[in-house]
């Protein structure tokens, strides 16, 4: 019941009324019979005390006095408005000094019967009674006095009635304003309730729009008080943690994305080594599917490269790296906690460097092989130019003149050599241009016929050209196109035995034009076919090296025609030979269009 709030501050309220009721009447009842009392006992002093006649008259008795006890009595009477008697709350009584009867006074029928109090006691032994006790319920006071031969004592009673009556007024008065204070505190401390919980039951629906996720409830500001501020900061707070969690949600998701989409493998693991979290990339690396919570484990898949207990407790360098061959991948695993101190989880990242370590040896294998064509036509023009240096002038003329053939020869050898590596640096930075203009593809191909028309007679080979009636204009660089034909060309004329057959032919298909370039020379083995673009590459070494070959053409073509945006390829036929295709789209690269 008084779980409510606005209960507890009624009966807080009621409560601060009825103790500030309480003490308050107690206070006055208090106040009013002090007053009394001290207002008695001044009455009284004032009269026997302060006024030296009358007590003087009181002790001095006539010569014919025939009772004292009647002279006292009529004295008092005469000061009755000073002493306050009344005769009804309060009386005077002449007693005998000795032994206390009862002589005279304003109430005969209680005369006689009073009781002995401690201060007409005092009075019987000859001193002045006039002790106070505010818990009795009378209020007297005893006087000795000596009149003539006699002793007598005037005491004076008030029965407190006047201060009982006033005293009750006093408590129904605060009775009746206590009953209206509490109904005025009830009234009073429900308006203040409701002035006080209405924003905080609002701040508390806000409260629960906001833990519901709902950010958008705005609290209404009404007053500029305390509640106002915490309201208007409660109405901040939302906002910025609206704002906060938006953040938050962004960077989840560019998490999440970038967890999806990421090249390498990523695999999380709980404490007890089951799967958390995976992505696509580790499920494809490791060849099988990680589902979350399922039978695969971390002991499954990593447990023979380091225990779970091993991989929550890395060591000094906080990770524990391996690698690991499957299925043709080369794998690297890198495998860190999540915390270190509370032991959360394992967190695995594969890389796969299948690729890094195939560059890898193919930069090797390039170096060796440039270091080797470099080399061959070195050593060669060293031997003969020692040759020359050390028989000079024995030697005949045809001999040198042989001798510097040589040097010639590989010398332009080298160059050739150095050219063609400089023509694929220019591809691998970007900085090879296009120079692009629109020519007669047929055109082109009989030139560079025409100009391989005599090393193909040299070797004795038939080189044939078929062309159809109407071929289409290109967009390219010219002269790079004729370089790929060239080497292409060059290529079946070289590595074609002597009387070989060698045909060029062309055509255009939809938006493409192509050329193919057959011989019935010995081809090249399945297993080569795949790597015949490659730099460097020769499936005959011995025999490209004798035919001056340097591995490097058909490498370039291949940039070339890529960077035109079309295709070079090897064309499957069952005839013996070899049979290059080349496709160059006619409108010619889309980028260089944009």
């Amino acid at each position: 019941m008084f779980r409510s709030l606005h209960m507890k501050l009624m009966l807080i309220m009621t409560l601060l009324i009825v103790s500030l009721m309480t003490v308050v009447g107690a206070f006055l009842v208090n106040s009013v019979s002090g007053f009394y009392l001290d207002q008695f006992y001044s009455q009284m002093q004032g009269v026997f005390q302060n006024d030296p006649e009358f007590y003087h008259d009181l002790e001095n008795a006539a010569p014919d006095e025939v009772s004292g006890a009647q002279q006292i009595d009529q004295m008092l009477r005469a000061r009755s408005g000073d002493l306050g008697v009344d005769g009804l709350t309060r009386n005077f009584y002449v007693l005998d000094g000795a032994t206390g009867a009862y002589l005279a006074g304003t109430n005969e029928t209680e005369g006689v019967s009073l009781t002995l109090t401690h201060n007409l006691s005092a009075a019987l032994t000859g001193e002045v009674g006039d002790s106070s006790d505010p818990t009795a319920a009378y209020m007297d006071v005893a006087i000795p006095v000596t009149r003539g031969e006699r002793d007598y004592v005037v005491y004076i009673k008030d029965s407190k009635q006047a201060v009982q009556n006033l005293t009750g007024q006093l408590v129904v008065l605060i009775l009746e304003a206590l009953a209206f204070g509490i109904a005025i505190s009830v009234l009073l401390s429900f308006l203040l309730s409701k002035t006080l919980i209405t924003p905080i039951e609002r701040l508390t629906e806000g409260a629960e729009e906001v833990a519901s996720g709902d950010f958008s409830h705005k609290i209404e500001v009404d007053s500029r008080d305390e509640i106002g501020v915490l309201t208007s900061t409660f109405n901040d707070m939302a906002r910025q943690l609206q704002s906060t969690l938006q953040e938050v949600e962004n960077e989840r998701n560019k998490l999440g994305t970038l967890f999806l989409h990421m090249t390498d493998g990523v695999v999380a693991f709980d404490q007890r080594g089951e799967i958390i979290q995976s992505n696509p990339a580790a499920e494809e690396m490791l060849g099988r599917s990680l589902p979350i919570g399922g039978e695969v484990n971390y002991t499954a898949l990593f447990g023979d490269m380091a225990s779970l207990r091993e991989a929550l407790e890395p060591g000094a360098l906080g990770f524990i790296a391996g690698s690991r061959e499957l299925e043709g991948r080369s794998l690297e695993l890198l495998l860190a906690p999540f915390d270190r101190d509370h032991q959360t989880g394992v967190l695995v990242v594969i890389h796969d460097v299948t690729e890094r370590n195939k560059t890898e040896e193919m930069r090797k294998e390039f170096v060796a092989n440039v270091s080797h064509e470099l080399r061959t036509p070195l050593t060669n023009i060293h031997s003969y130019a020692e040759t020359l240096v050390d028989s000079a002038g024995s030697l005949p003329p045809d001999m040198e003149k042989s001798f510097l053939n040589v040097i010639l020869s590989e010398s332009e050898r080298m160059a050739h050599i150095v050219q063609d590596l400089l023509t694929l640096s220019r591809f691998d930075s970007g900085r090879s241009e296009l120079n692009l203009t629109t020519f007669s593809f047929a055109e082109a191909i009989e030139t560079m016929v025409n100009a391989n028309r005599l090393e193909a007679e040299r070797h004795g080979h038939t080189l044939t050209v078929e062309l159809p009636n109407r071929l289409p204009k290109v967009t390219a660089d010219r002269e790079r196109i004729t370089q790929v034909m060239m080497n292409v060309v060059s290529n079946s004329i070289k590595y074609t035995p002597d009387g070989g057959k060698i045909a060029v032919t062309a055509g255009s298909n939809q938006d493409k034009v192509w050329l193919e370039v057959s011989d019935n020379g010995i081809g090249i083995p399945k297993a080569d076919r795949e790597r015949i673009f490659e730099r460097f590459y020769r499936v005959d070494k011995a025999r490209s090296r004798e035919s001056g070959g340097t591995g490097l053409g058909l490498s370039i073509a291949k940039e070339i025609v890529d960077q035109h945006q079309g295709s070079i390829s090897i064309v499957d036929k069952p005839d013996p030979g070899l049979t290059i295709r080349v496709e160059l789209p006619i409108e010619g690269p889309r980028h260089a269009e944009a």
